[in-house]
């Protein structure tokens, strides 16, 4: 009689196998269905736009479509859940009451979404949390303190000009379209890169050559990662031609910053041992960071200044680039707006391509609709947490902890139960009268609460000096055969840039 295959002695090892595996497979399918059914039933309280079983709300996420979003906060008053995939669901805020209750807490940022920025900067002010981010934030406070930002008003003019004067040479007396998204882009990272290293890297004329510079770009793209879930599963997207050119470009980012740092401690180190105190022009991010961690030791280490480094300079270059072009896109819409604005700037600076720190404080209308632009396109669109213990809103309705929470604001700045005719642009909401009478958290661009966006002074100054040095020499002008379109991401994008006609002004 012939002996079954389960008895031979090589067939028992693998058929436990392979039910250990089932058995694990239906344990996790368990847990999953498990999680979804608690989701369904935390969530049941805030109705939600139909969804795909599978998919979720993958699609509205994934496409971007901001009229699509503004017509869910029209429809779905202060909050709705947003399902990615069957199993994961985030919970959409975008009204002040909430957003008020929701910042004024300490709840950590939510280790679903963060992960994913995590690779490049590494564990900086926008990804830690509890005592190291407190920590963080007092030791790097003092590197945007007024003092501090006065120096940098003339860097940001040198870097603005050379801009300009590319512009020049490419529009010549003609009226001439371009896509000024790219062109800002380095013109920003140029800046950063002189506040932050003091390098002059000529990346505004040869961006081409310089590995950094080029990295920086690709970087900005990675975080498509986020509307991807099938991405979200660190195996799958390591593995991913995605996440292996992720990984090269980590390495390439770690390497420049690694340089730049044993080059300003050699540098350092030689200054002091000859006694040399020769004072610079300007102290730049990497000299007040470098002085907190010899004041503070052990406790601010290498790998932590490299991670500061990195964030001030992929959060910074990414935000502001997008910011600068908002507003120049939204002036070339409205012209009226643009030629007030240049007649207050020259009323201020007559024809000077400079311009002081004493001249910013002047220019309140330009100001408004800088903020308007902010409202309008808020340069990160939504910041998240996890909820650590239940939160319970104005009207009520609550949330149990480990619910992962977005506010959306994005949806909170075209909230039309905040703001009248919110597609309309229109900075005389930014008078002293009508902001006094408005709801404090209606307008949020750089956050509030504890963990307001450190940067947000140096934001103000940089799209100040750059739109007054812009106005002064060029009328902007939209291209109608190219809309622009909003592209939703971790900070928000134009899908095929800015493209606007430009006319040297004589």
């Amino acid at each position: 009689m012939e002996s079954s295959w389960l008895e031979m002695r090589w067939a028992r090892p693998l058929y436990l196998a392979f039910v250990f595996c089932l058995a694990l497979g239906l344990l996790q399918a368990i847990k999953l269905y498990l999680r979804r059914l608690r989701l369904l039933r935390d969530l049941c309280p805030f109705p939600a736009p139909p969804t795909h079983w599978f998919y979720g709300h993958q699609k509205l996420l994934q496409e971007g479509k901001m009229e699509k979003f503004e017509e869910i906060v029209e429809k779905y008053p202060c909050a709705f859940p947003c399902w990615v995939g069957p199993f994961q669901a985030l919970f959409y805020i975008y009204d002040p009451d909430y957003a008020k209750i929701f910042l004024g807490r300490t709840d950590p940022k939510s280790k679903y979404l963060y992960k994913f920025l995590i690779p490049c900067p590494g564990k900086g002010l926008v990804s830690l949390d509890g005592p190291k981010w407190f920590q963080h934030r007092e030791l790097l406070t003092p590197a945007f303190n007024v003092n501090i930002l006065k120096s940098y008003v003339g860097v940001m003019a040198h870097s603005v000009n050379t801009m300009l004067g590319k512009w020049e040479k490419i529009c010549s007396s003609q009226d001439t379209v371009v896509e000024v998204d790219e062109h800002i882009n380095l013109m920003t990272l140029d800046i950063l890169l002189k506040c932050a290293f003091s390098q002059e890297t000529n990346c505004q004329i040869s961006s081409t050559h310089d590995l950094y510079v080029k990295t920086m770009f690709e970087a900005r793209k990675i975080f498509y990662r986020l509307h991807s879930f099938l991405h979200h599963h660190d195996i799958i997207f390591k593995f991913s031609p995605q996440g292996q050119r992720l990984q090269e470009m980590v390495k390439i980012l770690q390497q420049y910053t690694e340089k730049v740092i044993q080059d300003r401690k050699k540098f350092l180190k030689v200054e002091k041992k000859h006694g040399n105190t020769q004072k610079q022009k300007y102290q730049d991010f990497l000299d007040i960071i470098l002085s907190a961690q010899a004041e503070n030791g052990n406790s601010f280490s290498d790998t932590d200044l490299k991670s500061e480094v990195n964030t001030f300079m992929l959060a910074g270059h990414d935000t502001m680039a997008g910011s600068i072009s908002w507003l120049l896109y939204f002036l070339a819409l409205n012209p009226e707006h643009q030629e007030r604005c240049r007649e207050e700037i020259r009323g201020i600076l007559g024809d000077r391509s400079s311009i002081t720190w004493d001249q910013l404080g002047e220019m309140s209308y330009t100001t408004m609709c800088i903020k308007e632009s902010l409202r309008l396109a808020p340069p990160v669109p939504s910041i998240s947490r996890e909820l650590s213990k239940p939160i319970t809103f104005p009207d009520g309705r609550s949330l149990p902890a480990g619910i992962t929470v977005v506010l959306s604001i994005w949806g909170l700045h075209h909230n039309p139960a905040i703001w009248e005719n919110p597609k309309v642009f229109d900075p005389l909401r930014f008078s002293q009268e009508n902001s006094d009478q408005r709801h404090p958290y209606s307008f949020l661009p750089f956050s509030a609460g504890p963990r307001n966006c450190i940067g947000q002074h140096f934001a103000m100054i940089e799209l100040k000096v750059t739109i007054a040095l812009i106005l002064l020499r060029f009328k902007v002008a939209p291209d109608p055969t190219r809309p622009l379109v909003f592209l939703y991401q971790i900070a928000l994008k134009a899908k095929d840039g800015v493209h606007l006609h430009l006319k040297k002004l004589s």
